[in-house]
């Protein structure tokens, strides 16, 4: 069973004016960032590097190996110990699903599908980017999203995030999707009488806002989990006692050296957080590798990734 912790009237009034804020700052194709400065995207440079890198990989042969581990997806099951967890979430277990891209390869929706029926889990937590471009159209990945939410079987529901690839008007579309989505706002899991908070952000990467901040200044509760695109915030999580930090974005480099050291990478706050699981202060994360692909369809040395967490006293 689950609640959200505002009514029906004030979680229509904070959309509408995120909803507003976010249009703004998509248009103007500008980063908001958490120290407030601005600055123009340089992704078309990016892209421009990752298509002569594709065609040195093509022509080395070795693009076929890097679409083929980018097609393979593990699945890393971890337990985690809270003493503060309430009893009646003992064993609770979390399917945690990050940067899916999911028409970055044709049929990835049917890969993830085999990969995640087998597993057990209790709730479904998204961590953002479903499409591979971050501007244009989406309307092609409701279908595949949609298919994959009915393969999603879990108890106490599934929520989701948006990412920087993603955009405001898929909060129009949740139906469509499958996904339910958190946007700076709150939802109780309730087992026996007894809480949990699950928090979920708007992404930080590109369009952060202070309701981002103040979505995670929650009292009250034993345990809370945060759910944000990229570990950006994990310092103000951890000073409002959140319990479990779940993030992505990073996807662990995607290309990566043999030792694990990524060739590029976006994550800013630190290397220990580019990946796996980390700790600040009393409070643990977890930065997933991703399901799926960004800028091009490979991997190397840094498979991707399902997520099962079991929470334990």
């Amino acid at each position: 069973m689950y609640q959200f912790l505002d009514s029906e009237s004030v979680r229509k009034e904070k959309r509408l004016i995120w909803a507003v804020n976010r249009s703004v700052m998509e248009n103007i194709g500008f980063a908001l960032k958490k120290s407030g400065k601005k600055s123009k995207s340089h992704w078309d440079l990016f892209i421009g590097l990752l298509k002569i890198f594709t065609f040195f990989l093509k022509i080395s042969g070795y693009y076929r190996k890097g679409y083929g581990n980018a097609k393979t997806i593990h699945v890393n099951e971890l337990t985690l110990k809270f003493p503060n967890l309430p009893d009646a979430f003992q064993g609770y277990r979390i399917l945690h699903l990050s940067d899916l891209h999911i028409d970055s390869i044709p049929g990835f929706a049917s890969i993830l599908i085999q990969k995640i029926t087998p597993l057990k889990f209790d709730i479904c937590l998204l961590t953002g980017d479903y499409r591979r471009d971050s501007n244009g159209s989406f309307s092609h990945i409701l279908k595949p999203l949609h298919i994959l939410s009915k393969y999603i079987k879990a108890e106490d529901g599934t929520f989701a995030i948006l990412g920087n690839h993603d955009t405001y008007l898929m909060a129009g579309y949740e139906s469509e999707s499958g996904l339910e989505l958190l946007i700076n706002e709150s939802v109780e899991i309730i087992k026996q009488g007894q809480k949990i908070l699950i928090t979920g952000t708007d992404d930080p990467f590109n369009f952060y806002t202070e309701s981002a901040l103040l979505s995670l200044e929650t009292k009250g509760y034993d345990f809370k989990i945060a759910m944000v695109h990229t570990p950006e915030l994990a310092k103000t999580a951890s000073h409002n006692k959140y319990d479990l930090y779940l993030c992505g974005h990073t996807h662990g480099g995607q290309i990566c050296l043999k030792e694990g050291i990524p060739l590029i990478s976006h994550q800013f706050e630190g290397k220990q957080l580019n990946h796996g699981q980390w700790k600040l202060g009393k409070m643990i994360g977890y930065t997933s590798r991703g399901a799926g692909v960004s800028g091009m369809p490979v991997r190397f040395n840094c498979p991707a990734e399902v997520t099962v967490i079991t929470l334990t006293h």
